[in-house]
């Protein structure tokens, strides 16, 4: 029964844990390592399993025999239970000052697991970078001192809850000195025989068994509640704001995308976006350029409400995002992101994953329009090929074509590129730009990138400097003010042309 009641709350706690993590905030995972996520769905669920399965059983198995031996107990003589029953008060008043002692490096041996867990992922999926820089000593250095405040916090956890064993032993021992006192106390005065005090004995060994099984297994238990709270404070931390009762329903987006005034800070105080405005006309092509850090990323993400604005609005076809549910707004876009991400599983299926519904003729047309179907084809299986955990018997230039395919499949109304062909060859980019350009024919169409022949083609540029739009028109407009833009184009496209001259 038990187990079956462990299986049931494992399953139901990580099925909870996964849906809180798709209704999570952006910030949840910008300020949470994945490793401590993965912590929490096997770590902490297993502990709480495993003490479900094998030391709840043995709690209530020690409470009904508690039960019962007391019932016997009372039967022989009610003064000597008395006597034995005062041993319990101060056995759980020890017990509580060593688990108020122990509990908070119980706490912390499941906070600490959870950094070295996330130091393991991370070392493993940047094994590439770690060895390529020579980095192997100090990523053992980093480990290191991860595993030695974890050891340190289970040492004295386990330190703590071991002092229970021989204090309850002492505990119970005096017990066993008060009750044949006062045994041979009443032997004396006739009130009990010889053998009711040697059959008490007995009992209050039986008596004192479980509770000392019970303080024994308090390093569990302990354990146990330092997990459980891990989970149910994830469980129970801040969702993204519920989307709207009466979401707006638009039969056809047309793709007029307007910025007011919108005001924006990752942390309070810190703006990162200051009173950005900027209004694109439906089918238009905008490049977005400025440095690193000026805010052209953080504007695609309140585009799409992974962030939701301080101040001011984004509104489509005159409506403001916040109208729409986040699924329909998302849907309103395909996007090419500079991180590109695919899962563990068929060419076809991380294609196909723009479109659930697409037939495999469909999916097939989205790579060839991407130029990707003939590598697909090379591959040992064609488009049953499994992509390995972490995409690497693939090029970094071959999983944009493929998420580029996935973006075409998804046939939106419109588009974010974001460094979409920052990761390809200069022959690869002209077949990918040839691809994007039929595709984004009609299109509104966000392009975050810093190469030529994308800014050159754009009908409108937005130059973001701090957070602002500084500039704002065509290529050759924003040439001619000489300004910013100017600025950043003859300091790092001069030299592509001169290169290209030659």
């Amino acid at each position: 029964l038990m187990t079956d009641v462990a299986i049931q709350v494992t399953y139901q706690l990580r099925r909870q844990i996964m849906e809180k993590i798709n209704r999570m905030p952006f910030r949840y995972f910008d300020g949470t390592p994945h490793g401590e996520v993965l912590s929490l769905l096997t770590n902490d669920v297993d502990t709480v399993s495993r003490t479900l399965n094998q030391s709840l059983t043995q709690i209530i198995s020690s409470l009904v025999t508690v039960v019962g031996v007391l019932v016997m107990m009372i039967s022989i003589s009610w003064q000597m239970t008395l006597v034995a029953l005062l041993i319990v008060p101060l056995a759980m008043t020890i017990v509580m000052i060593i688990i108020r002692q122990s509990q908070k490096f119980f706490r912390q041996q499941q906070d600490y697991l959870g950094h070295v867990n996330s130091h393991v992922e991370e070392t493993f999926g940047g094994h590439v970078i770690v060895k390529a820089f020579n980095g192997e000593e100090k990523s053992i250095r980093r480990f290191d001192g991860y595993n030695n405040t974890l050891y340190g916090a289970a040492w004295k956890a386990q330190f703590f809850s071991s002092v229970m064993m021989p204090v309850m032993g002492l505990i119970g021992n005096l017990g066993y000195v008060a009750v044949v006192i006062l045994g041979g106390w009443l032997a004396i005065r006739r009130m009990i025989t010889v053998g009711d005090i040697q059959a008490f004995i007995q009992y209050v060994r039986s008596f004192t068994r479980p509770i000392t099984q019970l303080a024994s297994a308090s390093n569990v238990l302990q354990s146990t509640v330092a997990a459980a709270e891990r989970v149910f404070e994830m469980l129970a931390s801040e969702e993204e704001p519920p989307d709207i009762a009466s979401p707006v329903k638009v039969e056809k987006i047309e793709g007029r995308v307007e910025f007011r005034d919108v005001i924006f800070s990752y942390e309070p105080g810190k703006p990162v976006i200051k009173g950005f405005s900027a209004r694109i006309e439906p089918g238009q092509r905008v490049a977005i350029v400025g440095p690193t850090g000026a805010g052209k990323t953080t504007m695609v993400k309140l585009l799409m409400r992974f962030y939701d604005v301080d101040q001011g609005q984004i509104l489509i076809d005159g409506h403001d995002i916040r109208e729409f549910t986040r699924g329909d707004l998302r849907r309103l876009f395909g996007m090419v992101l500079q991180d590109t991400w695919l899962f563990n599983g068929t060419v076809m299926e991380n294609i196909r994953y723009g479109r659930p519904s697409a037939t495999d003729e469909e999916v097939i047309a989205a790579a060839k329009a991407a130029h990707v179907d003939y590598f697909i084809r090379t591959l040992p299986e064609g488009y049953r090929f499994e992509l390995n955990e972490e995409v690497t018997n693939i090029s970094q230039g071959q999983k944009q074509l493929l998420t580029i395919a996935r973006a075409i499949l998804s046939d939106p109304p419109m588009l974010i590129l974001d460094e979409a062909t920052s990761s390809v060859d200069t022959h690869t980019e002209l077949l990918i730009q040839e691809a994007m350009g039929k595709l984004m024919e009609g299109r509104t169409s966000f392009v975050i990138a810093h190469r030529l022949s994308t800014i050159r083609d754009a009908d409108l540029i937005l130059v973001i400097r701090d957070g602002n739009i500084v500039e704002q028109g065509t290529h050759d407009k924003l040439l001619a003010r000489s300004g910013f833009y100017a600025e950043l184009y003859n300091s790092q496209f001069e030299v592509v042309e001169a290169i290209g001259a030659a």
